[in-house]
C-alpha cells in the first residue's frame, strides 16, 4: 500500500521503510519550535523533568513575537525567561524585539525550515511550513520541552485529505479565498488529525505566499498538519535561503486517502468568514446582497497574511485612497525584512498617507493580546486566522476573516467590501 507526503517523511524521520495510518512512532526532529508564551511552559518542564541540556542549539528555534515588545510585567518576565534559557543553552534561532519577526514568517524567511522536514512547534499555526514540503504541526508545551532536550517526538500516523486543485485564480482572489472556501466547505472539524495534502495542476499557479497562508490555515479545519508539493516555485524559494540540502518527499500514486476534492480555482470569489467560526463563510457577491456591514477595525498582518504580497496587495488598493473616519487600520508587517522592503518599495508612504497605523512585526491584536483590542459591539476585518468569541477583545465584538485585498477595500468603505467596489 502506498503512502502520502506525510506519511513518507514521517517514516524516514522514524527510520521505518513504511508506517500506516493510526500507527504510533517516535521521530527524529529537524527543529523545535517556540514563542514568548508557550516556552516559558516548556522551560518550566524541561527543569522539571531535570534535563540538563538541549539535544542540538541549531535546531531549536525562540522566537518573542506575541506580546512583544513586552505589554506589560508579566510579558516581560516570560520574555526574560525565554532570553535566560537561550542564553544558557547557546540557542542559535533566538529572536527578540529588532531581530525577530512572526515566528511562522520569519522561519520560512530566513531558511531555518526546509522541505522534508519534520517539524513541531508550541504553537498551532507552526503547520505553515507544510507550504514547503515539510511536515510540521503544532504540539503542547510538554512536547515542546521533550523535543528540545531529545530531538524525538511521538506522533500517530494521520489519515490524509486530497484537494485536487485546478485552475488559477481570478484578480484579487488569493490563498487566502482559497483556504476559506475550502473550511467553509467541510467545516471546522471536517480534517480532525488529518493531513490536509494539496495537489493538482492547479498549485504550480500559487505563489509561496498562498502557499504559506493555505497551509497555515490548515489547522482551522481541525488538519494535523497541511501540505504541498515540492514543486520549481518551492525550490526557487527555498534555494537562496536554506543552508545545505533538502529532501523532495512525493506521494505514491497508490497512496490512500481517506476522501478526496477538487477545487477550481478559477470559480473562486473574494471570501469573508463571518464570526464566530471560520467555516461560517460568504463570497463578496453574497455579502454584497446583504444590508451594509459597517466596522470599526482593520487589521493587515499575522503569521497568515503579513508577507511581501499581502502588503503589496494592501497598498495597490489603499493607494490614492483614504481609511474611512470611522475605521481604524492597522497593518503589521510580519517581519523586519518584510517591513524594510515595504519602505524600499513606497508601501509605508502609501500606508500612512492613506490614515494606516504601521507597527513593528507582532502577532498584537490576532490573539486580542497586543495593540488593537476591540470595545464592545466593535467590529474588524483583519487578515488573521481565527475569530472566535472574544479572540481580539470583547466578548461582544466581531472578527471578520478576509484577504488583503478585501481588508484594505473594507477600512475605506467603512463597511465589509470588496476591491471591486471602491
Amino acid at each position: 500500500m502506498g503512502m502520502t507526503m506525510t506519511q513518507k517523511i514521517l517514516a524516514a524521520h522514524a527510520g521505518l521503510p513504511e508506517v500506516k495510518a493510526g500507527q504510533l512512532i517516535r521521530a527524529d526532529l529537524d527543529m523545535v519550535l517556540g514563542n514568548d508564551i508557550t516556552t516559558p511552559v516548556a522551560i518550566r518542564e524541561f527543569e522539571k523533568a531535570g534535563f540538563a541540556g538541549v539535544f542540538d542549539r541549531e535546531k531549536i528555534s525562540l522566537v518573542m513575537d506575541h506580546f512583544a515588545p513586552n505589554k506589560d510585567i508579566k510579558s516581560a518576565q516570560q520574555c526574560m525567561q525565554c532570553r535566560t534559557f537561550a542564553r544558557r543553552f547557546d540557542v542559535k534561532n533566538f529572536y527578540d524585539v529588532g531581530r525577530m519577526g512572526i515566528e511562522h514568517a520569519l522561519l520560512p524567511e530566513q531558511g531555518i525550515v526546509k522541505a522534508g522536514d519534520c517539524i513541531i512547534g508550541a504553537d498551532s499555526h507552526t503547520c505553515t511550513y507544510g507550504a514547503l514540503g515539510a511536515f510540521s504541526t503544532g504540539v503542547g508545551s510538554t512536547d515542546m520541552a521533550v523535543g528540545m532536550a531529545t530531538g524525538q517526538a511521538w506522533f500517530k500516523v494521520p489519515e490524509a485529505l486530497r484537494f485536487n486543485l485546478v485552475g488559477k485564480l481570478s484578480e484579487h482572489v488569493s490563498g487566502k479565498d482559497v483556504i476559506l472556501h475550502i473550511i467553509g466547505m467541510i467545516g471546522v472539524d471536517g480534517a480532525l488529525y488529518k493531513s490536509m495534502e494539496f495537489t493538482g495542476e492547479g498549485v504550480a499557479s500559487l505563489t509561496m505566499e498562498d502557499r504559506l497562508c493555505i497551509a497555515n490555515m490548515a489547522i482551522e479545519a481541525g488538519g494535523k498538519n497541511g501540505i504541498f508539493p515540492v514543486d520549481k516555485v518551492t525550490e526557487d524559494y527555498m534555494k537562496d535561503r536554506v543552508e545545505g540540502t533538502w529532501t523532495v518527499y512525493e506521494a505514491d500514486p497508490d497512496a490512500v486517502y481517506a476522501a478526496e476534492y477538487t477545487i477550481d480555482l478559477s470559480a473562486l470569489r473574494p471570501t469573508v468568514s463571518f464570526p464566530h467560526l471560520p467555516e461560517n463563510t460568504k463570497t463578496i457577491d453574497e455579502i454584497a446582497e446583504m444590508e451594509a456591514i459597517p466596522i470599526q477595525q482593520v487589521v493587515i498582518g499575522s503569521c497568515t497574511n503579513g508577507r511581501i504580497e499581502d502588503m503589496a496587495k494592501a497598498a495597490e488598493i489603499l493607494q490614492g485612497k483614504t481609511v474611512h473616519q470611522d475605521v481604524r487600520a492597522i497593518i503589521i508587517p510580519a517581519t523586519q525584512e518584510v517591513y524594510k522592503e515595504c519602505i524600499r518599495c513606497g508601501y509605508m508612504d502609501i500606508f500612512i498617507d492613506a490614515g494606516c497605523a504601521v507597527s513593528t512585526p507582532t502577532c498584537g491584536p490576532c490573539l486580542g493580546g497586543h495593540m488593537g483590542i476591540l470595545a464592545e459591539g466593535e467590529r474588524c476585518v483583519a487578515t488573521t486566522n481565527r475569530n472566535f468569541v472574544g479572540r481580539m477583545g470583547h466578548v461582544d465584538s466581531e472578527v471578520y476573516l478576509a484577504s488583503p485585498a478585501v481588508a484594505a477595500a473594507s477600512a475605506v468603505a467603512g463597511r465589509i467590501a470588496g476591491p471591486e467596489e471602491i
